[in-house]
């Protein structure tokens, strides 16, 4: 590196933002007739922003939250049963911090995942780190024949601040998929906080895993320290492929 590169040198510490922005920066500087500690600030802010950009853009792609709805577009009168309290509570995000969790309880089609997604998205945007994987996805993920990788995939699932677990229960799986989920919940108890969405009652779940001799060690790790919340009514999807059927029909 020529030593009278300021451009490189300057990115080959880390400060990539202010070396892409240096010749703007000098000549912000002299025009405004800045103090060494004005431009040292300036410095400070352009790449505090840039890298609280990128944290936010590697935050949002790691957590594999993907399309969803915004809460805006939740109706809240279409379920005959919502404790809407409950949800906007968590929406709030205070659960986080004291490593709570959340599980959500509903047929298909009552916006389980739509609300899920929102509190990880929220949670992304306040600066956690975030996962959002379907069980069905997580479990086949932890399903391999090395010990070794298998420690270090559940603890993927261990490490990030806020873990959602989406469509729990939903298929039929073997013994071993439920002490790997096991294994995942176990070691986030009272440390770091589940958001489960299941369309299966608790007392259910010995049909979901038959044979698994783990489940109420499960249960009761999952929902000691949770706000579990069932959401009662029609599938709003069927409500709305109706009411599309019925106006085709009125074209036609």
């Amino acid at each position: 590196m020529p030593p009278n590169d300021l451009v490189s040198q300057m990115a080959h510490i880390g400060l990539k933002t202010t070396a892409q922005n240096l010749d703007d920066l000098i000549a912000r500087a002299t025009q405004g007739r800045w103090s060494p500690r004005m431009l040292l600030e300036q410095l400070y802010q352009m790449e505090t922003c840039e890298r609280a950009r990128l944290s936010l853009e590697h935050r949002l792609r790691f957590s594999g939250i993907g399309r969803f709805k915004p809460m805006a577009d939740f109706d809240w009168n279409w379920p005959r049963k919502i404790e809407r309290d409950v949800i906007e509570r968590a929406l709030s995000l205070d659960f986080i911090p004291e490593g709570r969790n959340l599980i959500l309880l509903g047929r298909n089609g009552l916006g389980k995942t739509m609300i899920a997604k929102n509190i990880a998205h929220a949670a992304v945007m306040a600066g956690y780190s975030v996962l959002f994987r379907t069980a069905a996805d997580v479990i086949e993920h932890l399903q391999c024949d090395s010990p070794q990788l298998r420690r270090r995939r559940i603890q993927a699932y261990v490490r990030p601040h806020l873990l959602c677990i989406d469509e729990l229960a939903y298929l039929a799986y073997d013994d071993n998929a439920a002490d790997l989920l096991y294994e995942v919940i176990n070691r986030r108890y009272e440390r770091r906080s589940v958001v489960v969405t299941t369309n299966r009652a608790f007392k259910e779940w010995n049909q979901v895993f038959p044979n698994a001799t783990c489940i109420a060690t499960l249960l009761d790790r999952l929902t000691h320290h949770a706000d579990a919340t069932v959401i009662e009514g029609e599938s709003y999807r069927v409500h709305e492929s109706e009411k599309e059927a019925a106006a085709r029909r009125k074209q036609k």
